[in-house]
């Protein structure tokens, strides 16, 4: 029974610290708290990590962040402390003289019985340290190395030390608190002031130097102090229009590399023009004294043309109405040119056929042949072929003649006058012309015309013409063409 009790008991304790682990560790994975300091000098990997100065971890590893802020790891082991709280606090501590470090942390600070306690840390989700337990640098500090505190106390530095709290005093007085942080984490901001300080002091002659030439440089801006002062009250202003333009100045900025890179071009072909334009600028600067010479002439010039514009005013004064005058003449001769643009056209192709087809040359070879077939040429020269006629019917008369052939009578018909031609003989007259009229002329009879039988009719054969006929028809083709029988 004994043996069956120590077992049960020996169960129950596994199964509380079980529950104690996994209320403690989460899900069994290693708790990591990442803590970010200012300052981790002389912290190593390995060193311990305590709380109320039981060793509860190890520094795991040490990074630095993209702030310039040393990130160090801190691995907690214990399950009993796995419960860092948001108001968790760790400090780099010496843990001897001779320079050792290590981290006391304290996962969450007192309450009151019954209080709600903080939230758990925040875990990281991405980037370096994601799934560890974030503690911010507010939330950190180091103590001041003991050797640290020995220097100051040194000479020089604890004369200068007291000079640095002399002149700050007025400073920082009223601001207690926050004069508690910066001492809370002056450790590198003290540093960076003792190098400060030591480049000072290395100068030390150039500010005594500054120090006594400061009153040549301040005596100009002490003379115009007003005008000092108008600048820092325009400055004032020209900074206020510009922080209430602040969005447009912004737009014009982001503009400006786009505006920079089309201007580019531009300036690279206007350097080319004033490039190409160099000589030309020489040749004026060449011909500068025409051109001045020019200028100075022109003043005479205008001067004579003065009365001649004058003049001219008067003309027009006198012209314009004219002009309005010629206002329907002008009109009509619009309308004139529209109606015979087609006129126009129609000459305009007749013209370009007769010159593609030579027309012009074959007019004049027919004036030509004419003229050459109604004249002849004999040994004295050049003769016109005519005929004379002389008897009743050549007279001129309003009323009929007996014997002329000329219808005068509007109802006679065509075929009244064809009988009478065949009843009426032929006329025939022979003329021999004066020996001082012409040099030569012969005349023959006239055919007599063979009436149109009417072709309604029965066709029937047509008359022979007669001798006579046929001798006089032969006589007037020699007449024609110049022969002399």
């Amino acid at each position: 029974m004994r043996r069956v009790i120590a077992v049960a008991v020996v169960l129950l304790a596994a199964a509380a610290l079980a529950v104690v682990s996994a209320g403690a560790g989460g899900d069994g994975k290693p708790y990591l708290v990442r803590a970010i300091f200012d300052n981790a000098s002389f912290v190593i990997e390995g060193e311990d990590v305590k709380v109320a100065g039981v060793k509860v971890g190890i520094v795991e590893s040490l990074h630095v962040t993209r702030e310039d802020k040393a990130a160090i790891v801190l691995r907690i082991t214990s399950p009993a402390y796995k419960d860092f709280r948001a108001d968790a606090r760790c400090l780099i501590r010496p843990q001897s003289l001779i320079g050792e470090k290590f981290v006391e942390c304290t996962p969450t600070q007192r309450h009151a019985v019954g209080a709600q306690l903080p939230p758990p840390l925040a875990t990281i989700r991405s980037g370096a340290g994601k799934g560890q337990r974030l503690l911010p640098v507010e939330q950190t500090g180091r103590s001041v190395d003991l050797d640290l505190i020995n220097n100051v106390m040194r000479l020089p530095y604890r004369q200068r030390f007291s000079i640095i709290l002399n002149e700050l005093g007025g400073a920082v007085a009223g601001r207690s608190e926050d004069l508690k942080e910066v001492i809370r984490r002056a450790d590198p901001a003290l540093r960076e002031v003792d190098d400060v300080l030591d480049i000072l002091g290395e100068q030390n002659k150039t500010l005594a130097r500054l120090a006594e030439r400061s009153d040549e440089a301040l005596a100009p801006l002490a003379r115009d102090r007003k005008r000092v002062t108008g600048f820092i009250k325009s400055s004032g202003e020209v900074a206020a229009a510009t922080a209430a333009r602040r969005s447009d100045l912004e737009a014009d900025i982001q503009r400006l590399p786009r505006f920079l890179a089309e201007l580019t071009p531009t300036m690279q072909r206007l350097g080319e023009l004033s490039d190409q334009a160099a000589p030309v600028l020489a040749d004026l600067g060449a011909r500068a004294p025409q051109v001045n010479r020019v200028f100075s002439e022109l003043g005479p010039f205008s001067r004579a043309g003065t009365p001649a514009l004058q003049t001219l005013g008067d003309a027009a004064q006198v012209g314009i109405p004219a002009l309005d005058a010629s206002r329907p003449v002008v009109r009509d001769l619009r309308a004139l040119a529209r109606d015979a643009r087609p006129v126009g056209d129609t000459l305009s192709e007749l013209l370009r056929s007769i010159q593609r087809t030579g027309g012009i040359p074959r007019l004049m070879d027919l004036l030509f042949y004419t003229v050459s077939s109604s004249n002849g040429y004999d040994e004295f020269g050049h003769y016109l072929r005519a005929r004379l006629l002389v008897n009743n019917c050549s007279n001129y008369t309003a009323t009929p003649i007996s014997g002329c052939t000329a219808k005068f009578i509007a109802g006679a018909s065509s075929s009244a006058a064809a009988a009478a031609a065949d009843v009426a003989p032929a006329p025939t007259a022979t003329a021999t012309p004066e020996p001082s009229a012409t040099p030569k002329a012969t005349a023959t009879a006239t055919p007599t015309a063979t009436p149109t039988p009417d072709p309604a009719a029965a066709p029937a054969p047509s008359p022979a013409p007669s001798p006579a006929g046929r001798d006089a028809a032969t006589g007037a083709l020699d007449y024609l063409l110049g022969g002399d029988e």
